[in-house]
C-alpha cells in the first residue's frame, strides 16, 4: 500500500487509520459496489464467467465482455486490493478530476485496455497456436489501478510516497517500478498472462488518455503536452534520448495534425504562450494536487488530534 510520507505519523495511530480510511467519494462507493458484486456473483453462479470475463474466442458472439471484464475479480485477493486501490486513489484524482470526469477516465482506460488484450491473445495465438491465449478467462480492474498511478504521477510527481511502511520513493516513479516488478514475476509464474497484459496496458492507455485527450474545463484544452509528462519521462534519463525519437512519432500520429495539441506544444517550444497551456497549465496541476493532498493531510491530522483530545478529557474525567 502506498501512503504520502507525510501521513505515516498520523496513520500510526488507532484514530488516525480509521481517519484515513473516511471520507471516500459516492461514486467510488458505488464502484466499489459493482467489484464486489461481481465476485459475488462469480462465487454464486461460476459459469458467469464465460460471458462477463474476456475470452478472445469468444469475444465476437460476446462483444460485451470488452466492458464487463474491468469491473469483474474472479479472485478474493484481486477484489479486495481493487476495492481498496479504488476507494483510496479515488479520495485523491475524483475531487481534482470531479466525478463526471473521473468516471470517464475509468471507463475509457478500462476499455482500450481490454481491446488490447483481445488484440493481443489473438497475435499471441497465430504466433504460437496454443488455445490457452484464445480460452483463458481475463478480467479484473488491475488496469484502471494502474492507470491511476499515472494519474498520481502527472497530478504529484514529486511527492514523496511511502511503500509498504518502508521504503520512500517519488509518485513519478511508481507506474515505471510497477510494471517493472509485474515483468520481473512474470518469469517465475505460469499465470503472468492473466495480470501483466492488463497492468501494461492500462498503463499505456491512461497515459495516452491523459496526455492527448483529456480536455480541461478551465481551459477547453486537451491533454498535457508538459515535458515532465512525456512517454520518455517513465524511464531514466540516459534513456531518453534513445526514446525521444520514437515518442515523436506518436506525437505525429495521435495529435500531429490537431489543432489545440500543436498550439499547446507550440507554446513549449518557445511560441506564443497560450492562457492555461503548457508547463503553466501542468504546473498549475501539480499546485492543485499538492495543495488537495495537503488539505487532506491536515484535515485527517485535526480529526486525530481530535479523537486525542477527547480520550485525553475522558481519561481525566476519570481520574477526578
Amino acid at each position: 500500500m502506498m501512503l504520502p510520507s507525510s501521513a505515516s505519523s498520523s496513520s500510526s495511530s488507532p484514530a488516525g487509520g480509521n481517519s484515513f480510511f473516511t471520507g471516500f467519494t459516492r461514486l467510488c462507493k458505488g464502484l466499489a459496489v459493482i467489484l464486489v458484486g461481481g465476485y459475488v456473483l462469480l462465487q454464486v453462479f461460476p459459469s458467469a464467467v464465460t460471458y462477463v470475463a474476456l475470452i478472445p474466442a469468444r469475444t465476437i458472439p460476446f462483444a460485451w465482455n470488452l466492458i464487463t471484464a474491468g469491473y469483474v475479480e474472479q479472485s478474493l485477493p484481486g477484489v479486495v486490493i481493487s476495492t481498496i486501490g479504488l476507494l483510496l486513489f479515488g479520495k485523491l484524482l475524483e475531487p481534482l478530476w470531479g466525478s463526471k470526469e473521473f468516471l470517464k477516465f475509468i471507463i475509457v482506460v478500462n476499455f482500450l485496455t481490454s481491446i488490447c488484450i483481445f488484440v493481443t491473445a489473438i497475435i499471441l495465438y497465430y504466433i504460437t497456436r496454443q488455445e490457452s491465449y484464445l480460452y483463458t478467462p481475463l478480467s479484473g480492474f488491475h488496469g484502471v489501478l494502474s492507470g491511476f498511478l499515472v494519474g498520481i504521477k502527472q497530478i504529484i510527481p514529486d511527492q514523496e510516497l511511502s511503500l509498504f511502511f518502508l521504503l520512500k520513493i517519488k509518485a513519478k516513479w511508481v507506474p515505471t517500478i510497477v510494471a517493472l516488478v509485474s515483468v520481473a514475476i512474470s518469469f517465475f509464474t505460469t499465470e503472468s498472462v492473466s495480470y501483466l497484459p492488463t497492468i501494461l496496458f492500462g498503463i499505456y492507455m491512461s497515459w495516452i488518455y491523459l496526455r492527448y485527450f483529456q480536455k480541461k474545463p478551465e481551459t477547453g484544452l486537451k491533454g498535457d503536452p508538459s515535458d515532465e509528462f512525456s512517454f520518455s519521462s517513465f524511464f531514466p534519463e540516459f534513456l531518453r534520448p534513445i526514446l525521444d525519437p520514437f515518442a515523436s512519432v506518436f506525437d505525429w500520429a495521435l495529435c500531429g495534425k490537431s489543432e489545440t495539441y500543436s498550439e499547446m506544444r507550440g507554446h513549449t517550444l518557445g511560441g506564443t504562450p497560450l492562457p492555461g497551456s503548457g508547463p503553466i497549465e501542468a504546473s498549475r496541476r501539480r499546485e492543485r494536487g499538492a495543495r488537495a493532498l495537503e488539505e487532506r493531510l491536515a484535515a485527517e491530522k485535526v480529526a486525530v488530534t481530535g479523537s486525542t483530545d477527547v480520550i485525553s478529557h475522558g481519561n481525566a474525567a476519570e481520574n477526578v
